[in-house]
């Protein structure tokens, strides 16, 4: 598996930890008096981000991305549901990048 698919999948992952944080865990935090909640799912969620953004970094360093890649896949990961939007276009780039380097 290359540095690519690594970095898509855990983005998969960072998406999906940064939605329960925002829609399951804040809402029990101040909602139903549960905080633990929070520090479980952010602790997660922070992990995921770490690994996302350092993935990001050896993709772009792998595939010569220039750092506006770099800027956009960081911008995304703190929009609700902005890695899942991205995934199509990185799994375009992905193939393109891919084939480039097998010529």
């Amino acid at each position: 598996m290359n540095s690519f698919t690594w970095f898509r999948r855990v983005a998969f992952w960072e998406g999906i930890s940064y939605l329960v944080l925002l829609f399951v865990a804040m809402p029990l935090k101040y909602f139903a008096d549960m905080p633990k909640a929070v520090s479980i799912v952010g602790g997660a969620h922070g992990a995921l981000f770490v690994a996302f953004g350092g993935l990001a970094v050896w993709v772009m360093e792998e595939y010569k991305m220039k750092f506006k890649w770099l800027a956009i896949a960081m911008i995304a990961s703190i929009i609700p549901f902005g890695t899942f939007v991205m995934e199509k276009y990185w799994k375009r780039e992905q193939a393109e990048k891919s084939q480039e380097k097998t010529i």
